[in-house]
This record gives structure tokens, sequence and C-alpha cells, in this order.
């Protein structure tokens, strides 16, 4: 059996901050999208994110790009696929297979497809600066920091 810290141990003295900082409540915060919705998981104080996306059968993300944001998915259920730039910068797609992570980084432009309904999980760093939206099926506008803060009004991740 192992022996406990002793008092001198910085386990056992940790600041008020510290202390303040731990959190053991759930959380979880649904945001609607006109192709399905986003379950977010992680509280909005935490350094990344953690989310589901479930996407509506033929349902389509917009073509993006993050200024600062990496993200990796995996295909939780159901059958999805991506459409993103390759290393030759040609768009190419990708079916997603269950089990298997796939990462987009900051720069690289990308889309999600609902081949079927699916459930996606993605964590990635905080969404900051614009993401840029090349075209969107639903006619919506780049997501700026103001328009992202208006929408997850109960989110303040930090910068």
């Amino acid at each position: 059996m192992q022996e406990l810290p002793s008092n001198e141990s910085p386990v056992m003295n940790r600041s008020a901050e510290a202390l303040a900082a731990i959190c053991t409540a759930p959380f979880s915060a649904r945001i609607e999208k006109p192709w399905g919705w986003e379950t977010h998981w992680t509280p909005p104080n935490l350094p990344y994110v953690g989310k589901i996306l479930h996407i509506f059968t033929g349902a389509r993300l917009s073509l993006q790009v993050h200024e600062d944001k990496t993200e990796t998915w995996i295909l939780l259920s159901g059958e999805a696929a991506t459409i993103w730039e390759s290393e030759a910068g040609e768009m190419i797609e990708t079916q997603l297979v269950p089990g298997q992570g796939y990462t987009c980084v900051a720069g690289q432009q990308h889309r999600l497809v609902g081949i079927t309904e699916c459930d996606i999980l993605e964590v990635s760093t905080p969404e900051r600066g614009t993401t840029w939206r090349l075209e969107d099926d639903y006619s919506r506008p780049h997501e700026t920091p103001a328009q992202r803060s208006t929408e997850r009004a109960w989110a303040s991740r930090p910068s």
C-alpha cells in the first residue's frame, strides 16, 4: 500500500486557485445546427474542446478553414466522410472508418458529410479567430468570434 503524501507535498498544499479549478459537476451543452447538432461535453474553461457532432443523412457541414484550430475526429456510429485538402493541396474525399482517428490541422480546408445519420466525436483546440466558410449549403456567413459568442452564450473559453 502506498503512503499518503505528507503535508509538505505539493498535492496537499494546493492554492485556493488550484482548488477552485476543480469541477466535479457533469457538463453538456447542445447547439442546434442546420445539418444536425453539436453536443459539447467539456466545460468551457478548459484549453481543449470535446464534442459529438450528430449529422443528418445527406447533410454537409460547410467547406471551411480555421485560422487557429486543429481537430481530430473518430466515427462513433453511422457512415460519414470528410472532403479535405490533401498534402498536395488537392481536395480529396475520405470515408471515415470506425475506430480510426482523422486529424485536420489549422489552415486545412475540410468538410464533414453524413452518408447516413451519424455521430462523430471531435476533440480540438478551442475555436479562436474566424472560421472561414468557403461553401455553405445553408448560406451562413463566416463564423466570427462575435457570432460564436452570441450562439454559445454559455461558453467563455480562455483565449
